[in-house]
């Protein structure tokens, strides 16, 4: 058994500010710039945007230090804010700005800042090359005409810097996203034989935003693909369109020759997706495709579709005084989280418990939190090396002077108690209720593992 972690004062202030924080969404605002020349070409995020001469100054320090032989790749202002630059293929720039803190924020919260908003300026880096092209992106002539075609990709990355959707963690997490259905055999096959009928061997059944099943070469892709195309199917379906056809890149596995995906929507909140070349045409494949492979299907998705936000087929079950959980598995890059709806059984607590929303946060916070000073990132470290990202790394004086590396962490606060679970193969992180004692944190996390993992095979 490897040590175990408790959590010290300063995740007390990170939670503190955290309630502020999701009082004022959008406080991180996004600016793109073109590299050389430093002309602005959009900016996103916090509705108060930047000034010009702000923007200005912020790309004229970068490019000062830049000069003189220094990378400046991020840093804090007086009030607590942060600012993150990175450069993409020589290119484009990228600044990411959060707003600025309270006075006396502990350090855990900028470290977690800072590994948000890397995550960030990658993930929207990807974006605009899933939707326009790293050519189109790289070898730029006209830039009024990129700052034009830029306007595609705002959804998606609106997508993203807002976090409009707590359950669906992967643009942080860089695991994709899983819906574990109660027939996970049959949709399965569906997917197979669907994809191969539209002569493809890339489709992806997509359940209330998150994948329920894919092929085998949908998961082949890399996990930053996998998870910027389930958030590219969760607008395309928020559109309410029926179905599509739309071109995309792939940033890592091809990232100048377009492939376009076919998606359709099989019920509110089902959709399946391939990714193809010419042919089949969308109206071929919606009419000769789609009800001979889905229609025999519906009472399955339907099923699927009850579970709601749970994520958990009824064959897993949860434990009453657990009140939210993530499960990453470490070797297929793929998560599933819920927060289980409130159980009669539950003992009636003063103050109450966290709301849903709430829930969410204090997961993600977390799990940021364990990453960020215990939990080792060998995954994200090499997906982002592989990216031409920055490897994250810990940072905690504690990580790294011993040889080993923590499996254990707990942490005891006023809302609730979590604790964190690590194996070679899996991570769970999980929130339980407040009067659930101490000492048994790891008996509820090790038996919540081997309910979804025994049942799923997740």
């Amino acid at each position: 058994m490897g040590p175990r972690c408790c959590g010290n004062d300063d995740f007390w202030v990170i939670l503190r500010h955290s309630k502020k924080s999701t009082e004022n969404e959008g406080s991180i605002q996004l600016v793109c710039l073109t590299a050389n020349s430093g002309v602005p070409l959009f900016t996103r995020g916090a509705s108060r945007q930047l000034p010009f001469s702000i923007i200005g100054s912020l790309n004229g320090v970068h490019m000062f230090g830049r000069g003189q032989g220094v990378l400046l790749s991020s840093c804090e202002t007086e009030g607590g804010g942060r600012v993150l630059w990175r450069v993409f293929e020589d290119s484009l720039m990228l600044i990411a700005v959060s707003a600025a803190q309270q006075a006396g924020q502990a350090a855990d919260s900028s470290k977690g800042e800072r590994l948000h908003l890397q995550r960030l300026l990658e993930n929207v880096w990807s974006c605009m090359v899933m939707v326009l092209g790293q050519d189109e992106l790289v070898n730029a002539r006209n830039v009024e005409r990129l700052k034009r075609d830029l306007r595609s990709c705002f959804g998606l990355i609106d997508e993203l810097l807002e976090d409009r959707r707590p359950g669906v963690l992967g643009h942080l997490t860089l695991c994709a996203d899983c819906f574990l259905p109660p027939l996970p055999d049959l949709l399965q096959e569906a997917v197979q034989s669907f994809a191969k009928a539209a002569d493809s061997e890339f489709g992806c059944l997509v359940v209330h935003g998150r994948v329920a099943a894919a092929t085998e070469m949908w998961w082949r892709l890399a996990p930053r693909e996998i998870v910027l195309l389930s958030a590219l199917m969760r607008i395309l379906s928020d559109s309410g369109a029926a179905s599509c056809d739309y071109p995309v890149f792939l940033p890592q596995g091809s990232p100048t020759v377009a492939h376009r995906l076919l998606r359709f929507q099989l019920l509110p909140g089902a959709d399946v997706c391939v990714l193809c070349g010419p042919t089949p045409s969308l109206c071929g494949a919606e009419s000769a495709l789609v009800g001979r492979f889905w229609s025999p299907l519906t009472d399955a998705l339907r099923d699927c579709l009850a579970l709601g936000e749970r994520c958990l087929p009824p064959s897993v079950t949860v434990r009453p005084d657990v009140l939210a959980l993530l499960l990453i598995n470490r070797e297929s890059h793929r998560a599933v989280s819920c927060v289980p709806a409130p159980s009669c059984a539950r003992p009636r607590s003063d103050p109450p418990l966290p709301s849903v929303a709430r829930c969410w946060e204090l997961l993600k916070l977390f799990y940021i939190f364990c990453m960020t000073r215990y939990f080792k990132q060998e995954e994200a470290e090499a997906a982002a090396t592989k990216e031409g990202g920055a490897r994250p790394g810990n940072t905690e004086d504690f990580v790294c002077g011993f040889s080993h590396q923590p499996q254990q962490c707990y942490l005891v606060t006023d809302e609730c108690k979590s604790f964190a679970l690590q194996t070679p193969q899996h991570q769970l992180f999980l929130l339980a209720l407040p009067t659930a004692p101490t000492f048994a944190l790891s008996n509820i996390a090790a038996q919540t593992l081997s309910s979804i993992t025994t049942p799923t095979g997740f």
